[in-house]
């Protein structure tokens, strides 16, 4: 028996030059060039590689975005994902992490009546822009699935249980999981394939099926930016460092006797 997996993507900034909007305090996203969050290409190669490894599985990919974002999941279903589903209106615009889980979370339910259960749902660790790492464990706490951040491996998986080994600062943690369950990856996980030109032939002929809250099922409250509990108050960029002070001396002691001495006028010492 496969799996239906399902990877959670969003289109990103492909440039650092980022602008906010200082009203909104969101990203002002117009005229921008962009691109499949980093993160998030590792997930779907991963996606790939778990449905290669379990016969009969499928991969379907998943966006929250405006009309362009269909850009990304073109691009996911050229790197072997089999079906898109895009994810698409004004009401979603300005959301947080909270109300773009919950989006998502929606939106794979919506999946699972369309194409069967879901098994597995996998994003990326954090996007470029928002830099969080909330998504991906905030879909799990909507759908009341366990779910593991930091994943760098896939040991083992089936249709019951999955094993990962989780990241750590100190070392790496080996976890098992029951299924559904989602879980976010780290690039170390694997290295992201190109899309072959038969891949691109198909992701251009493909018709990707567009939802808005109402065809999710998605309350009102906690959508976008009226659903959105965090809000960014102030965005600015921070000030250009001075040039610091060089320290003389003939030798080393004289130079720290000096910086003693310049610490101590300073009064920080």
């Amino acid at each position: 028996m496969g799996l239906h997996i399902v990877v959670c993507i969003k289109q990103t900034p492909s440039t650092s030059n980022i602008q906010i909007d200082p009203v909104t305090g969101t990203l002002k996203r117009e005229g921008m060039a962009a691109a499949i969050n980093p993160f998030d290409e590792f997930a779907i190669e991963e996606g790939v590689r778990i449905k290669e490894r379990v016969p009969g599985s499928t991969v379907s990919v998943v966006t929250m975005g405006p009309p362009q974002a269909e850009e990304a999941l073109r691009e996911s279903l050229a790197r072997g994902c089999d079906q898109a589903f895009h994810v698409t209106s004004r009401a979603f615009a300005g959301a947080d992490t909270y109300a773009t889980s919950y989006t998502l979370a929606k939106s794979i339910e919506r999946i699972a009546k369309e194409k069967g259960p879901v098994s597995l749902v996998i994003c990326g660790k954090q996007t470029n822009d928002g830099d969080t790492g909330h998504v991906g464990p905030g879909i799990g706490a909507w759908l009341d699935w366990p779910n593991i951040a930091y994943v760098k491996k896939v040991e083992s998986i089936d249709d019951k249980k999955i094993v990962v080994h989780r990241l750590m600062e100190d070392g790496v943690d080996v976890l098992e999981m029951d299924l559904p369950a989602v879980f976010a990856v780290v690039k170390e996980i694997n290295e992201p394939r190109l899309a072959s030109l038969k891949g691109k032939m198909n992701a251009k002929k493909a018709v990707i099926p567009k939802w808005n809250e109402t065809d999710i099922g998605a309350d009102p409250a906690k959508i976008g930016l009226n659903g959105s509990p965090t809000v960014v108050s102030k965005s600015f960029n921070p000030p250009a460092r001075k040039g610091g002070v060089r320290v003389a001396g003939a030798t080393v002691e004289e130079q720290a006797k000096n910086l003693v001495d310049k610490l101590q006028e300073m009064k920080l010492i």
